[in-house]
């Protein structure tokens, strides 16, 4: 028996594949073509206008990579917001820091939140903690309604269509800045350097204009188109290659490791070229 094969096209003449054992929910919501399917290779799967967003089997990479890079970087964050992540994995990796009194998680769309902690509540099951705030709402208002206000902002969107296309422009990493105190960094997952080269280009360059370190950094990611994922880091004052050993303390990870924070940024030639 052949089973069902799910397919998503991420060029024109590029995908990758993978056996679906059963859906376990469809929905149109408000902004988005939702769908959770349990995969036979990757475990329960989101999917957003076909685009996968995060499976079990490797969505640690993702998670820890966001929030671990800034966290780590930033000497006593305290106040931190994600934009976007209604599945929760940021939020997850974000409260294993102590130091973090309050974790704000801002989504457009309540219907991920909602399915997320039903389908997987290994990646969403953190949602509930005291120290979180979740609220239903625009990410890019939100962040325009906000001043000196965090410590630590992560941008974790889905690819620059739809409601996130706000998210990828030069006036949200400028509204980042105002809503972020005078030590304060943003992470954003930038995409991959195999197809969208032109994206990430763009995006380091308007970082640029605004935060005076910007860097760029790399993770393995499997689902994600070409396997290759980008991330961009803008700090008013920290540089996270810069971080001592002694800021560095025991958590629980699968992939991000003290080691591993600073050779993220030890970038491929073709993936270096792209920041001059």
């Amino acid at each position: 028996m052949a089973g069902l094969w799910f397919t998503e096209k991420q060029t024109e003449n590029f995908g990758i594949t993978m056996k679906v054992n059963k859906t376990l929910h469809t929905e149109k919501t408000e902004y988005q073509m939702l769908e959770m399917v349990e995969t036979a290779e990757w475990g329960n799967m989101l999917l957003l206008d076909g685009m996968v967003m995060t499976s079990v089997k490797d969505e640690f990479v993702y998670h820890e990579m966001v929030a671990h890079v800034p966290l780590f970087t930033h000497p006593n964050p305290e106040n931190v917001l994600v934009v976007g992540g209604g599945d929760g994995g940021v939020i997850r990796e974000v409260l294993k820091h102590p130091s973090v009194k309050k974790a704000t998680l801002v989504d457009i769309d309540g219907k991920v939140i909602e399915y997320s902690k039903k389908f997987l509540p290994e990646i969403a099951g953190w949602l509930d903690d005291p120290r979180v705030e979740v609220r239903v709402a625009d990410g890019f208002m939100h962040i325009a309604e906000s001043n000196n206000q965090y410590d630590v902002i992560m941008v974790d969107s889905t690819e620059p269509i739809g409601p996130a296309v706000n998210l990828f422009t030069k006036g949200f990493y400028a509204g980042i800045a105002k809503a972020l105190k005078d030590d304060g960094i943003f992470v954003a997952q930038s995409d991959n350097p195999w197809f969208k080269g032109d994206l990430i280009r763009n995006v380091q360059r308007d970082v640029r204009e605004i935060f005076p370190i910007t860097r760029l950094y790399v993770a393995n990611i499997p689902t994600y188109p070409s396997g290759l994922w980008a991330f961009t880091i803008g700090s008013k004052k920290y540089d996270p290659l810069e971080v001592s050993d002694v800021s560095f303390h025991d958590i629980d990870t699968k992939y991000y490791t003290k080691e591993l924070h600073k050779a993220a940024f030890v970038l491929p030639k073709f993936v270096s070229d792209l920041l001059k």
